[in-house]
């Protein structure tokens, strides 16, 4: 059945860390790392939460996991300075949420789907500042809907996350696919709700994979459109 609504993930697909600010406060705290080294090490870090560590985990152990384990393939040894740094973004993102750059390419994708009549809806693992991130941001009219999980009280890969979802947006299941970067989380998640998953995966890190698989939001439109 040709696809009609597409959900989306946010972190990791629609939104990303604001690497400058978290190395400016690392270095606030003595820690010297570029935020290059962090961006490079983010799938990694990613990747390994997703498939061993971050098994299990509430999505609020995922990001204490999700930091330190950046930190770690970026070469920095874990201390007292990188916790202080962490507490620190961790109060910010707290009020105004982290993943506040929105990579290139987003926009145009997201255009593109909607002016050729596909049904957006944010389905994401977040802290109750979905909305007002996406207003600074500039993406809250790119979308047709938003789910933050904090506001609905559960969390993917729970499918009733999915489930409001498709009844918010009117959404027919077999008509409906989800975007997201978490085999654990996105595709599981999707599977159990009966959607079809594809996974957002630029690094060719899951190859090995039983997922459909793009190399970006725009492969995605691409495939659809």
């Amino acid at each position: 059945m040709r696809i009609k609504t597409v959900f989306l993930d946010a972190g990791g697909v629609l939104v990303v860390p604001n690497w400058q600010r978290i190395a400016d406060t690392l270095a606030a705290h003595g820690v010297e790392v570029t935020p290059e080294a962090l961006e490079r090490a983010d799938p990694h870090a990613r990747f390994e939460l997703d498939v061993t560590k971050g098994k299990g985990a509430s999505d609020q152990q995922r990001g204490w996991l999700y930091f330190n384990l950046v930190l770690e393939k970026a070469g920095v040894a874990l201390s007292p300075g990188t916790d202080a740094a962490l507490a620190e973004l961790y109060a910010y993102h707290s009020q105004a949420n982290l993943w506040e750059w929105v990579p290139d390419g987003v926009i145009e994708a997201l255009d593109r789907m909607r002016q050729a009549g596909l049904q957006l809806v944010v389905v994401s693992n977040s802290n109750g500042t979905l909305r007002v991130l996406f207003d600074r941001v500039g993406l809250s009219g790119k979308v047709d809907a938003m789910l933050d999980s904090h506001e609905e009280g559960v969390e993917k890969p729970d499918r009733r996350l999915f489930d409001l979802a498709l009844e918010r947006a009117g959404a027919g299941r077999e008509s409906t696919l989800h975007a997201g970067d978490l085999c654990s989380v996105d595709v599981e998640g999707a599977r159990a709700a009966g959607l079809r998953p594809v996974l957002i995966d630029p690094f060719g890190l899951y190859r090995d994979f039983d997922c459909e698989r793009v190399a970006s939001l725009g492969e995605l439109a691409d495939k659809l459109l």
